[in-house]
């Protein structure tokens, strides 16, 4: 489970506070270290210089126990009392002392030229051995570091202090800036908000002031014609659906009724069952093709692809339809070659019901023509026939589910206006497409499969 909360804009001042509050603590640390190293400095810089000074008194003097005896000279020299300073002789015996806290004499190394280290964390020092003529000296001026880690503490706790305010104030802000720059969303939610199921006409109104608001429009207006085409679409299969469903049963009802009228010969209830039959038939044609077009449209639906060799399925498919080319008069040619790859049950049903459907409502005396072409992205297998053509207007909706040119042509045994439906779903599933054309010199279709 998140943590953030589920506002937007609420999200948006948590990450507008951290960053400022990043931003801030880095800002911070920076000023903190450069405070911290510059008052090191001075005070190194300030030991240094005490320690020349002292060393200039003790040129002065004529010796060092005339020094001793005015203190007023170096005490005024240190002024504070967090200062050190130690002159010792030989054997590290204390000449002079300023030690107001009473530190232990420290024990350095005797160096010529002037050096600084710290003494534990309570004292900073810097020492120089120099030479006289009545023996050597050693030189140490020193700081206590309390003063100093009180001023660094209360710089520290004012920093948190401005980090903390800082944090809140990015935090409110960032909060009252994003609810105003979320307004604009909001508007196109409520705009949104009025699209149901009996206004997916209306669409959203551009947000022209926001390009990413304006995208956003775009796509929600895209979506909704998809969703009104489609919905249209689902209107119109319903009543379709209704509509072919209905005449088999109005067919069956109404004979059933007719014959029960009265008592019939045995010769009638046999025709009455050979009716009905043919009408069960052409109901379980439809509610198959349905079944098989609810399966393919599913979107995790698999296809088994195959190396197909056209001509051998197209000869195939030729002799299945032998007999019922011959009924109407027609011949079917094969001039298929090539292969391709794709499933080869449904390459088999999709060209079955073009071919039944181009023998259907082909003219007698005419071919059927099966043939094929490769081209570098793509392999055609077209269906073509001569027959009635097929006017503009119907094109567009011809592989619409029930859709017929012309509802009274339709003959027995025919797929129920489902037939170029199934044939659509099938490129669709092999990520293909199919086209059709009509004129005076005849109809063809056409599937095209992606190589």
């Amino acid at each position: 489970m998140s943590l953030m909360p589920r506002s937007l804009s609420l999200r948006l001042a948590l990450m507008f506070a951290l960053v400022s509050t990043v931003l801030l603590g880095a800002i911070g640390f920076y000023l903190y270290q450069s405070l911290e190293r510059e008052i090191a400095w001075r005070d190194d810089q300030a030991l240094l210089g005490r320690l020349e000074r002292m060393h200039a008194l003790l040129d002065d003097s004529d010796s060092i126990e005339a020094l001793r005896q005015r203190p007023q000279l170096y005490a005024n020299m240190l002024g504070n009392r967090d200062n050190l300073l130690w002159v010792l002789g030989e054997g590290g015996r204390s000449l002079i002392e300023i030690n107001p806290v009473q530190l232990a004499i420290p024990q350095l190394p005797m160096e010529v030229q002037p050096q600084l280290d710290d003494l534990g964390d309570r004292a900073r020092l810097a020492w120089v051995h120099i030479q006289r003529p009545e023996g050597g000296l050693t030189l140490i001026a020193g700081k206590l570091l309390t003063d100093r880690e009180q001023m660094l503490a209360a710089y520290r706790f004012k920093l948190w202090l401005t980090l903390a305010t800082g944090a809140l104030l990015a935090f409110l802000l960032g909060w009252l800036v994003s609810e105003r720059g979320l307004r604009p969303v909001r508007q196109l939610t409520r705009r949104a908000l009025a699209v149901d199921v009996h206004h997916l006409h209306l669409r959203i109104e551009k947000a022209s002031e926001l390009s990413e608001l304006r995208a956003l429009s775009e796509a929600l207006n895209q979506m909704l014609a998809r969703l009104e085409g489609g919905f249209a679409q689902l209107s119109r299969f319903s009543e379709d659906l209704a509509h072919e469903m209905r005449t088999p049963l109005s067919n069956l009802m109404g004979q059933t009724q007719q014959t029960l009228r009265r008592v019939r010969s045995l010769d009638d209830y046999q025709t009455l069952l050979a009716s009905n039959q043919e009408e069960y038939e052409r109901l379980a044609r439809m509610i198959n093709n349905m079944l098989f077009l609810a399966r393919t449209e599913q979107v995790d639906a698999a296809i088994n692809r195959q190396h197909i060799d056209l001509a051998e399925a197209v000869e195939q498919l030729g002799d299945y339809f032998e007999g019922v080319a011959e009924e109407h008069g027609m011949r079917v040619v094969n001039e298929a070659s090539g292969g391709l790859h794709a499933d080869p049950e449904l390459l088999r049903r999709a060209l079955a019901n073009l071919i039944a459907n181009a023998l259907r409502y082909g003219e007698t005396g005419t071919e059927v023509c099966i043939s094929s072409q490769c081209t570098r992205h793509s392999v055609v297998v077209s269906v073509a026939n001569k027959g009635e053509v097929i006017t503009a207007d119907h094109l567009p909706r011809l592989f619409d589910r029930f859709y017929r040119c012309d509802p009274s042509r339709a003959k027995p045994g025919d797929s129920g206006g489902l037939g170029l439906a199934i044939v659509r779903s099938i490129m669709q599933l092999h990520g293909g497409e199919v086209r059709v054309t009509s004129d005076a010199s005849g109809t063809s279709f056409s599937l095209i499969f992606p190589r």
